[in-house]
């Protein structure tokens, strides 16, 4: 791989641009739900995600469908219904979720024997 263009602004690098839509401490969880489930509902969402807020979770559903990665769909229906699903560029994601899952499930069990 030529490290140069790897390394092109924008982003600084491939992983800073994978971070930039990927990363922080929500995303991924976000994306790994939404894998697990061909669509889900806000409140559904927020359920399964311990810990987030309804403020943090709607800034990071909109930072993902900015990115391509999540898709918005609104029904007309008395009260609203939302579905929030992974788009088929959102889906290209799953072998760095599952890569994530599996290297975070080791990494317990390391620190867990530490113990």
């Amino acid at each position: 791989m030529n490290q140069e263009k790897n390394c092109d602004r924008p982003y600084g690098c491939s992983v800073e641009a994978t971070l930039s839509v990927i990363g922080g401490r929500w995303k991924p969880v976000i994306i790994f739900n939404l894998l697990q489930n061909d669509f889900l509902r806000f409140g559904e969402l927020k359920k399964k995600i311990e810990g987030i807020t309804q403020r943090m979770l709607t800034n990071q559903l909109r930072e993902l469908e900015e990115d391509k990665i999540v898709a918005r769909k609104v029904y007309a229906e008395v009260p609203p219904r939302v579905e929030y699903s992974l788009t088929d560029y959102g889906r290209t994601l799953e072998p760095i979720m599952i890569s994530m899952r599996d290297w975070g499930a080791e990494h317990m069990q390391v620190k867990s024997d530490e113990r």
